[in-house]
């Protein structure tokens, strides 16, 4: 049994967790739920309530996980739960075209400058696939380029090197995927323009696209090196390649319109997912109208979803960017974000520990090494250990943060400056407990 089986106050949760592992692999729907890489047993959280969370034996907890990103606004919030009534009142699902997809539809084109058409599918997964397929449709060519530690999503030609439950789990790449799979996907090096101006002049022909997160959230949260996306939107253009931004995870978080509004950045094809679902399943990807118009049933290259568009993850999302539409909604969570990202380092420092902290918008990681956290070689540096024993003593002082280093944790418009407090206090007491 492990330390948090061990431990009361969890004896709920270990026994639903038993429970699950004889019916779900794992015990868990997505692998970094197990806890594995923090040597716990997964606490399964029964309700949430703006920026708290309850466990099935009662625990509350600050929850800086907020469903790994879409819930900017805090748990049941109440736009949020107003429009999902609303929408039961109507009809979950039809199969067929509703007013309420075109709305979405316009909300997310009007915020992003790069994009002209939108097509909605179910998942960030299904996104990427289709963005990528969609590139090689356009160009006619078949190799892509992805960077070592961004994951995509689970489709066969992207698990490679992937970040995220991958990386958590020290499985990069996953058996089950052919070799020939994977031939025409190259991997490079985040934040390494040079690399990159060598394989395009090696392989530039060939390449359909380049994709990556512009903020890498999947190794932790890694910020792009000043230039670096700037250079490569003028490499990819220079060899006719398209550059892909997955933002399922900075999408209308960084920024209302993503990391490409934050950064000034245009690619020819974006990704979306998370906030733009308010917590319920969704998916996107969309660019400029010649060449989103060959997706089917405008154009050849096919994709299809019985599900893509459901009324009620559209009206989640409706309402969720309706409220990220407000005035100071962003400034506020510049704000709070800086408060406990400056109270986290100093925390740190007065247990005599020296760490990395990166920062982009809400989006925050502390990296438990002393080197800067570039790439995925440095973010792998990182003591994993310390950090397991970090998150244990976090969540015993009622504070919930991603069960895994590699992970990004969130601050959401909900959480309030007593909660940001309350953290950093927790934190102090946490860093104490730990070896320099």
């Amino acid at each position: 049994m492990n330390i948090m089986a061990q431990q009361q106050g969890y004896q709920k949760s270990a026994k639903l967790y038993a429970e699950a592992c004889a019916l779900i692999p794992g015990g868990v729907n997505s692998p970094v739920r197990a806890f594995k890489a923090v040597g716990a047993t997964p606490v399964f959280i029964a309700k949430g309530d703006g920026a708290l969370i309850y466990d099935a034996d009662g625990n509350s907890y600050i929850d800086y996980v907020g469903s790994w990103g879409p819930l900017i606004l805090g748990h049941r919030h109440p736009a949020v739960t107003a429009a999902l009534q609303e929408c039961l009142e109507t009809g979950v699902s039809f199969g067929a075209p509703t007013e309420r997809e075109t709305e979405l539809a316009r909300l997310i084109v009007d915020a992003l400058p790069a994009m002209d058409m939108v097509r909605l599918v179910n998942s960030g997964t299904e996104a990427t696939m289709s963005a990528i397929r969609l590139a090689r449709g356009y160009t006619g060519r078949h190799k892509i380029i992805k960077f070592a530690g961004c994951y995509h999503g689970h489709a066969d030609f992207l698990l490679i090197k992937a970040g995220s439950g991958a990386l958590t789990l020290g499985v990069p790449t996953s058996p089950g995927i052919p070799p020939g799979t994977a031939e025409n996907t190259i991997v490079a090096t985040f934040n390494n323009l040079e690399q990159l101006e060598e394989i395009f002049a090696a392989a530039g022909e060939e390449i359909a696209a380049v994709i990556l997160e512009p903020a890498a959230g999947n190794m932790g949260l890694v910020p792009p090196a000043s230039g670096f996306l700037a250079g490569l939107r003028a490499l990819t253009a220079r060899y006719g390649a398209l550059l892909i931004f997955d933002e399922v995870m900075t999408g209308f978080r960084v920024a209302y319109g993503g990391a490409q509004v934050r950064y000034n950045i245009e690619p020819d094809l974006t990704c979306l997912g998370k906030v733009i679902g308010g917590g319920l399943p969704v998916g996107a990807y969309g660019g400029k109208a010649e060449i989103m118009s060959l997706v089917a049933p405008a154009g050849p290259v096919y994709q299809a979803g019985t599900l893509s568009g459901n009324p009620l993850a559209v009206s989640a999302g409706i309402a969720t960017l309706r409220e990220l539409q407000k005035p100071g909604v962003y400034e506020k969570l510049e704000t709070q974000s800086a408060k406990l990202d400056s109270g986290l380092r100093a925390a740190a420092a007065a247990a005599g520990l020296t760490l990395t902290f990166n920062r982009v918008g809400s989006m925050l990681c502390t990296f438990f090494t002393p080197e800067p956290v570039t790439d995925y070689e440095t973010a792998t540096k990182s003591d994993t250990d310390m950090f397991a024993a970090f998150f244990r003593a976090m969540l015993a002082e009622g504070i919930y943060l991603a069960p895994a280093q590699f992970e990004a944790a969130f601050v959401s418009l909900a959480h309030t400056e007593q909660q940001i407090d309350r953290t950093i206090e927790a934190a102090r007491s946490a860093f104490k407990k730990l070896k320099p």
